[in-house]
């Protein structure tokens, strides 16, 4: 009697071992984004959240400013599934899912209004589920990145003035379209080697929204702050396959609510923060901020955005130009 007593015992020691290995879940959250971003910040709010609204089954660690990797390693790990969540540029997406690239091309949208309908669109969602459906990571919330500018040490007001000129860009290419388009030189460098590469001359200029041009210091070995707005930017938030595929329908909405969330939230601060830091760089930084003939610019790129060398077609194109 004993004995049975201490198998059924046993039996249920066991059983309980698989509930209790899986009731906590560490996951890894990786960005190339600085601490002091609202990415960042918001990022640890979520993964706060996370873990306060699945009753602390999913603990998330978030490493920040390239920790465990560049962009493309950060992708890369996640389709691998040694990190759980990441955020990401359109263009690193697109490399999955072209199309996906569509709203990292220069000079696709009017304003910050028009990128953000874009943002909440059909549009959108339908890429965002056929990257999903390409590549099995799952995208749930975008946020505003900001619109990219042009630093360098000369001011540029038209598309000529950076013949030559060697930029850094991210190695993607619709960032690699910005510089070709122009006659600049792209120079694709890992985003945590830019100060570096700038300091040196090994690039004369770089572009970026200004929050990350404050935050990443860019500013401290570049004199001319050029307003070219050439792309209007966002990050996915990406949970990976493997991640998304154990979680329930109800912890699936908590994920989406929780960054969807920390997305809106981040957005706010960032469209606040160029409007701050257009001033500021002149006022309290003393660096020349030029107004760049984005009229001129935009030019230069209509004939680009359609047609073989992009990888979406003219009804996808317009499909975004009707959004109002």
């Amino acid at each position: 009697m004993k004995t049975g007593l201490t198998k059924v015992v046993l039996a249920a020691l066991l059983a309980a071992l698989p509930l209790g290995a899986s009731a906590q879940q560490k996951l890894k959250f990786a960005h190339v984004y600085e601490t002091s971003e609202p990415y960042h910040i918001w990022a640890l709010w979520a993964a706060g959240e996370i873990a306060k609204r699945t009753g602390n089954r999913y603990i998330m660690d978030v490493f920040p400013a390239s920790s465990l990797g560049n962009e493309t390693q950060i992708n890369q790990s996640l389709s691998l599934g040694t990190v759980d969540v990441i955020y990401t540029g359109q263009a690193f997406a697109a490399r999955t899912y072209p199309p996906l690239g569509i709203g990292g091309a220069p000079y696709m949208f009017r304003d910050f209004d028009h990128w953000k309908k874009y943002s909440e669109s059909q549009v959108l969602q339908d890429l965002a589920e056929a990257y999903y459906k390409k590549g099995g990571n799952k995208p749930i919330a975008f946020v505003y990145y900001g619109v990219r500018h042009t630093t360098a040490n000369k001011p540029i007001i038209k598309p000529e003035d950076m013949k030559g000129l060697k930029l850094r860009v991210p190695d993607a290419p619709l960032y690699i379209m910005y510089p070709k388009v122009v006659g600049a030189n792209a120079t694709p460098i890992a985003f945590a080697e830019v100060y570096l590469a700038l300091q040196n001359n090994t690039v004369d200029a770089q572009e970026n929204p200004l929050p990350t041009i404050f935050a990443k210091k860019f500013y401290e070995v570049q004199s001319h702050i050029n307003l070219t707005g050439h792309i209007t930017e966002m990050l996915i938030t990406i949970v990976s396959g493997q991640l998304w595929s154990k979680l329930s329908d109800a912890d699936k909405k908590v994920f989406q609510d929780v960054f969807r969330e920390a997305c809106a939230k981040a957005t706010v601060e960032i469209a606040a923060a160029e409007n701050r830091l257009v001033d500021e760089f002149a006022t309290k930084y003393g660096k020349t901020v030029v107004k760049s003939d984005r009229a001129a610019f935009k030019q230069a790129f209509a004939k680009f955005l359609v047609g073989p060398d992009v990888a979406w077609d003219q009804a996808l194109y317009d499909k975004v130009q009707a959004i109002k």
